[in-house]
């Protein structure tokens, strides 16, 4: 386990050791559960000590022990969109940690469990100390959304689900929908946040907003 952001990688494993990043005032846990490789991430506020979880993908056990290695107090559980393998531990997790559940509204009636708070562009969420705001990104799904957090320095942090992962937007089923998750991305997240950006995905490896802004014109252009 790293524990630095010098030293994190973000490269993590099913059931493998969690990656580490200390930030100062939040601190950022990541590991991957199941067979499709899901990255669940731990978010700890330093100053209290409360601590959100995003997507409750698989593996009870492993996402306790995560949970455990943040020494915290878990008060809620977002998940970033309504598909099967990011929700899969989503009802048991939130009955044995009595957590609130959070997710994007337009996704919330497809969900195991009927969300004790629906989300919107623009929500803020708060853990602590520390303030996340909420990103529509529509395509994937309806209703998915992605987290914003930005460091007393400025440097952003963004937890995108399967709307952006490296290489390009995440999967969709239409021209209509890969046109909006497009819009979205571009209005919203590369016409917002700087190329130091860290992009936090559903599945794999990290990125940065820097990274992926060149192939943004490839991206339409493929269309997917």
């Amino acid at each position: 386990m790293s524990s630095d952001p010098v030293t994190y990688t973000g490269v993590v494993s099913p059931g493998g050791p969690s990656d580490y990043r200390d930030l100062g005032t939040l601190i950022v846990r990541k590991c991957s559960v199941g067979s499709l490789d899901n990255n669940c991430y731990l978010l700890t506020c330093t100053d209290t000590q409360e601590q959100i979880l995003i997507d409750a993908a698989d593996d009870v056990p492993r996402l306790q022990q995560l949970i455990d290695e943040g020494s915290g107090h878990l008060s809620m559980i977002v998940t970033t969109h309504r598909h099967h393998d990011h929700v899969r531990a989503l009802p048991e997790l939130a009955a044995l940690t009595q957590a609130a559940t959070l997710a994007g509204r337009d996704d919330a009636a497809a969900l195991p469990l009927t969300p004790d708070r629906c989300l919107t562009d623009g929500d803020e969420i708060v853990v602590g100390r520390q303030r996340l705001t909420v990103i529509e990104l529509r395509g994937h799904t309806p209703g998915g959304i992605a987290l914003s957090w930005t460091a007393p320095d400025g440097w952003s942090h963004l937890f995108t689900g399967d709307s952006l992962f490296p290489g390009g937007p995440g999967k969709t089923s239409s021209p209509q929908e890969f046109n909006q998750l497009m819009d979205d991305l571009e209005s919203r997240i590369f016409g917002v946040y700087d190329d130091s950006t860290w992009v936090y995905p559903g599945h794999g490896s990290d990125t940065t907003v820097g990274t992926e802004r060149p192939h943004l014109s490839a991206w339409r252009d493929r269309g997917w």
